[in-house]
């Protein structure tokens, strides 16, 4: 019952954790001048992947470096489907007034490097230096974007002030606390949930294997759900929308290349053949939404939440 208990207690956490660093980021964009999506490309999307770089650097520690993979190649197909999927069927995400096009692009490139260097067989430190080559570059132009659009942000002012539940003149003390539960709260959440979870499937006798691409890869998406689905019910489709753009990318150039650079991870040929390709897939559904503005409907939540189901179900069988 504890081990239930736990688990329970580390969603509860990942809510409110969730909640705090969505007030936090955009009320930080306001007092800075900043839109709200730079910050969820940047602070947001850092914040709700740092239960994955904590799980594969451990794991490949820990010579599992299969589960650091899994992890990640399952959290980014959870983060399109499932993360962007849930919040849709609660509240419509009006993406059509998203400018993503840019950062999708630059997604959508980090993926196919990502499964380019994984047809070489294993993630080494050449690999790693690709990726976090590209991490650099695109840190480096969402931070001009940032300091560019900081220059004209007071002839903005009043538009930014019409965001829903924002505060532009919230001190700074209680922004930087917001954060900071945030940024603390949601690794904390995901351990707990994840931990204990884990021990549950264990004692049903699930496999490492399977942990890897579902348990693990959904325990460490749920913040990204969390904060996507109160961005949601917020009505800040930017700041949901940019956390799973941002967080995939973080999640395939910075966790991989941070941990490759720990020690070699190893590319099963099962991935070669079934899994990279379903990230892929679910990583060009957001086309649409993105390239042709959009809006996730319900019925577009409920399709992309049950797709999920359905891999779950393929990777389970």
């Amino acid at each position: 019952m504890m081990v239930w208990a736990y688990a329970g207690l580390g969603l509860v956490i990942l809510l409110l954790a969730g909640d705090s660093l969505v007030k936090g980021a955009v009320n930080l964009s306001l007092r800075v001048g900043v839109p709200a999506l730079i910050v969820s490309l940047t602070i947001v999307a850092f914040g709700t992947s740092a239960p994955e770089l904590i799980i594969a650097i451990n794991a490949v520690l820990e010579n599992k470096a299969g589960l650091a993979l899994g992890n990640v190649v399952g959290s980014n197909t959870a983060n399109v489907l499932l993360v962007l999927g849930l919040p849709a069927i609660l509240s419509v995400l009006h993406t059509s007034q998203c400018q993503t096009r840019k950062t999708y692009v630059q997604m959508m490139a980090a993926t196919v490097v990502f499964i380019a260097l994984a047809f070489r067989g294993i993630f080494d430190i050449w690999a790693a230096i690709v990726l976090l080559a590209l991490l650099a570059y695109v840190l480096g132009g969402a931070f001009r974007e940032a300091k560019a659009h900081r220059r004209v942000a007071k002839d903005r002012a009043r538009d930014e002030e019409e965001i829903e539940g924002a505060d532009p003149d919230m001190p700074w003390w209680q922004i930087v606390v917001f954060l900071v539960l945030g940024l603390i709260g949601l690794p904390l959440g995901a351990d707990l949930l994840v931990h204990n979870a884990s021990i549950i499937a264990g004692h049903y006798g699930v496999s490492d294997a399977v942990i890897g691409l579902t348990l693990v890869a959904l325990g460490t998406s749920l913040p990204e759900l969390a904060t996507t689905v109160m961005a949601a019910l917020r009505r800040q489709a930017d700041v949901a929308l940019g956390n799973v753009i941002g967080s995939n990318m973080f999640n395939l150039l910075a966790i991989i290349g941070i941990t490759a650079l720990v020690g070699p991870i190893p590319v099963d040929p099962e991935f070669l053949r079934f899994d990279l390709w379903v990230m892929l897939a679910s990583s060009l559904v957001l086309v649409p939404f993105v390239m042709f503005r959009r809006d996730i409907g319900r019925v577009w939540g409920v399709i992309l939440t049950v797709s999920y189901l359905g891999y779950i179900y393929v990777v389970l069988a």
